[in-house]
């Protein structure tokens, strides 16, 4: 995914972008092993609530996705559409409702209403919105509207400049276009994505903080929203727990979400499965369950931003209780040898992803790393002492995109041992 050189709109596209294109490459098709599109399920402690079942909703990404079919439909078949379907990463296609779908002189505008479910987000009732039209151009590019953000900052995996429309989303309305017409042969595709009052919708989350103006991301890594309370999932946590013990298990494998509960069961496939829990923001609980059922070791995989909360000390990592102390991991870059300049830009960081992606620019991931990956191991352990009891802990930093451990505690090859661990992922470069 690459930004597009900055070009005039077509004068068909109606003038309702503000940020893009950036043109969405084949590059990264649909996953095709099934294992990896499970969306992991959640207890019924997080599936309940006064006895009933929770119910799912969507994500902005898929709802942006399913506009488009219904824009794109018409464009090319003159045909309005009452409900679509689209594929969902999680590897099953579903119908949405269209509330809106006309023509626009040569363009073609559809507006699907998300439904987050319970447990609903700022987002939930809100107009996604797509316009396309043909371009002379071949391929699918896809602009942000107005009430989607542009990003303005490094460290969120996006093109600063562009707008706040994730991978899987850009991906999943390239793969909806191809569905109803070859955007490569004669014409492309222009797709304008945009959310009525998004602005202000922003206003009650993080992104203005992150460097997201103008509107809220269009986000979704599954296109599924999964419904829980805090208070569920600290429950489920806890629950894991004691399924660990109550099967005379003596290793807690920590996550914070799916692909980093995959990673840490590929780094450690000699573990039963149920050793293996995503902590979400509930670390500190997690550790003191973990002391109190009698448990002797515990391992915590995840990515630079969790890890630099739990490095300065942060035991309940929720963005609305804790933030990414750039400060902190500006001391880390310092005690691993970074020089001046390379702390002063890690202090300025703007997101945990950020700082790393200096590191990495630098050569410095490994030092800092194995230094942010032993601040986290003293810590927990200090906690599991402060709970009363003893354990072993290592912790292990893995990449954003390969999710292969770029960084470790002092001691988790020697200990990581027993766990079925390949050597090999200790070597260094």
């Amino acid at each position: 995914m690459s930004e597009g050189p900055a070009r005039s709109f077509p004068s068909r596209l109606p003038k309702r972008a503000k940020a893009g294109p950036v043109h969405v490459d084949r590059a990264s098709p649909p996953p095709s092993a099934p294992r990896d599109l499970v969306e992991p399920d959640l207890p019924r402690t997080a599936k309940i609530r006064d006895g009933k079942a929770l119910r799912t909703g969507f994500t902005t990404g898929a709802c942006a996705t399913a506009a488009a079919k219904a824009a794109i439909l018409l464009l090319a078949t003159g045909k309005r559409s009452s409900t679509v379907d689209v594929w969902l990463p999680v590897g099953r296609r579903v119908e949405f409702a269209v509330d809106r779908c006309e023509t626009l002189g040569d363009a073609a505008e559809a507006v699907v209403v998300k439904d987050a479910g319970d447990d609903p987000d700022v987002t939930n009732g809100a107009h996604l919105t797509a316009t396309v039209a043909w371009s002379d151009e071949p391929g699918v590019h896809l602009y942000g509207g107005d009430g989607v953000g542009v990003v303005t900052r490094p460290g969120l995996g996006l093109e600063v400049g562009g707008p706040a429309i994730n991978g899987t989303p850009r991906q999943m309305i390239r793969i909806t276009v191809e569905e109803v017409c070859d955007p490569y042969r004669d014409r492309g595709v222009d797709v304008v994505v945009s959310v009525p009052e998004g602005e202000q919708m922003a206003k009650r989350t993080t992104n203005a903080r992150l460097g997201i103006l103008g509107g809220i991301s269009i986000l979704g890594t599954t296109g599924i929203v999964r419904p829980f309370s805090t208070a569920a999932w600290r429950a489920s946590v806890l629950q894991a727990v004691d399924v660990m013990a109550a099967a005379n298990l003596d290793t807690c494998v920590l996550t914070t979400g799916g692909r980093t509960e995959r990673a840490a069961i590929g780094l450690m496939p000699g573990l039963d499965e149920v050793c293996f829990t995503e902590v979400g923001d509930f670390t500190g609980a997690a550790v003191e369950r973990c002391v109190y059922a009698g448990l002797r070791r515990l391992v915590f995989v995840g990515m630079a931003g969790k890890l630099a909360k739990l490095g300065a000390g942060v035991m309940m990592t929720h963005y609305t209780k804790s933030r990414v102390d750039t400060g902190y991991l500006a001391e880390v870059t310092a005690r691993a040898g970074g020089d001046a300049a390379l702390v002063a830009a890690v202090g300025e960081a703007n997101t945990g992803r950020h700082a790393y992606e200096l590191w990495s620019q630098r050569g410095l991931l490994t030092a800092a790393g194995d230094t942010l990956c032993d601040d986290v191991a003293i810590n927990l352990a200090a906690w599991a002492r402060h709970c009363g009891g003893e354990l072993e802990v290592d912790a292990v930093l893995v990449d954003f995109d390969d999710l292969n451990p770029v960084a470790w505690s002092t001691r988790a090859p020697e200990r990581l041992a027993a766990t079925g661990t390949d050597p090999a992922l200790w070597a260094r470069p």
